[in-house]
C-alpha cells in the first residue's frame, strides 16, 4: 500500500490538535474501522450462509457472483487510487460496501468448514495478527526491505495459486497456504509499521490524515482476511 501520494496540507485549523493527540486519534481510528469491517464481514457472511436463496442467488448465478468479484477489486482500487479526490465520508462508505460484498462471497466457507473449526481458527488468527501488529508497532527496525520481498512474494503465491486451479493439486495448494500465512504473518507487521510512520507526519487529524487512516484500516483488514483464508485452509475441519 503506497501512502506517499497524499497531501496534508492546508488542512482546517478547526481539526488541528497536537501532535501526539492527533496520532493516538488517528491509531485509534485505524483499529475501530478495521474492526467494525471486520464485524460487518462476519455477520454478512453469516446471515447470507443461514440465507439458502441469497446463497443460491450468488454462487449459482455466475454474472452476479462475478459481479460481485469484479465490485470487490473495483471498490479497492477505486478507495486507493482516488482517496485525494473523493471525500471520507465517500471513502469510509466504499470501504463498508467492500466488506459487505466480501462478507457476502465468504458465506461459502460456512458450506465448507464447520462453524467450530470457523471459529476456533478466527481466534487464531486474531491472537497471530494481533502480535505481529505489535511487534511491526513497537519493532526499531525499519521492515521497508522486508516489506519489497513480501510484495514480490505475494506476487508469486497468487501466480502459483493461478496455476494450481488448473493442475488442482491438493499437496501443491496445501504449500501455498503455510506460504501465505508466512507472507501476510510478516505483511501485518510490515503494515502496522508502515502506518505508524506515515501517521506520525500528520500534522493534524484532519479530513486528509483520516483518509490515510482508512487506508490503514483497509490495508490490516485485507492482511487479517487472508491471514484467517489461509489459515482456514491448513486448520479448518470440513463437514
Amino acid at each position: 500500500m503506497n501512502y506517499n501520494d497524499f497531501e496534508l496540507k492546508n488542512l482546517s485549523i478547526d481539526n488541528q490538535l497536537p501532535l501526539s493527540s492527533a496520532f493516538s486519534v488517528l491509531m485509534r481510528k485505524v483499529y475501530v474501522w478495521m474492526t467494525l469491517a471486520l464485524v460487518i464481514t462476519g455477520f454478512t457472511a453469516y446471515g447470507v450462509a443461514t440465507s439458502p436463496g441469497i446463497q443460491q442467488a450468488i454462487f449459482t448465478n455466475q454474472i452476479v457472483f462475478w459481479g460481485l468479484i469484479i465490485a470487490e477489486f473495483a471498490l479497492v482500487i477505486g478507495v486507493s487510487a482516488a482517496i485525494n479526490r473523493l471525500s471520507l465520508a465517500t471513502a469510509t462508505l466504499m470501504f463498508v460496501l467492500y466488506s459487505v460484498i466480501n462478507g457476502a462471497l465468504l458465506s461459502s466457507i460456512f458450506l465448507i468448514y464447520t462453524a467450530s473449526s470457523i471459529a476456533t481458527v478466527f481466534f487464531i488468527t486474531a491472537g497471530t495478527f494481533a502480535t505481529m501488529a505489535l511487534i511491526g508497532y513497537t519493532t526499531k527496525t525499519d521492515l521497508s526491505s522486508i516489506g519489497k520481498y513480501l510484495f514480490m512474494a505475494l506476487i508469486g503465491l497468487i501466480i502459483a495459486t493461478f496455476v494450481n486451479f488448473f493442475i488442482k493439486s491438493s499437496g501443491f495448494d496445501y504449500v501455498l497456504s503455510y506460504i501465505g500465512v508466512l507472507i501476510f504473518v510478516g505483511l501485518t507487521a510490515y503494515d502496522s509499521q508502515k502506518i505508524k510512520q506515515m501517521l506520525l507526519q500528520a500534522p493534524d487529524a484532519g479530513e486528509g490524515a483520516q483518509k490515510i487512516a482508512l487506508l490503514g484500516a483497509l490495508s490490516l483488514y485485507l492482511d487479517f482476511i487472508n491471514l484467517f483464508l489461509y489459515l482456514l485452509r491448513i486448520f479448518g475441519r470440513r463437514d
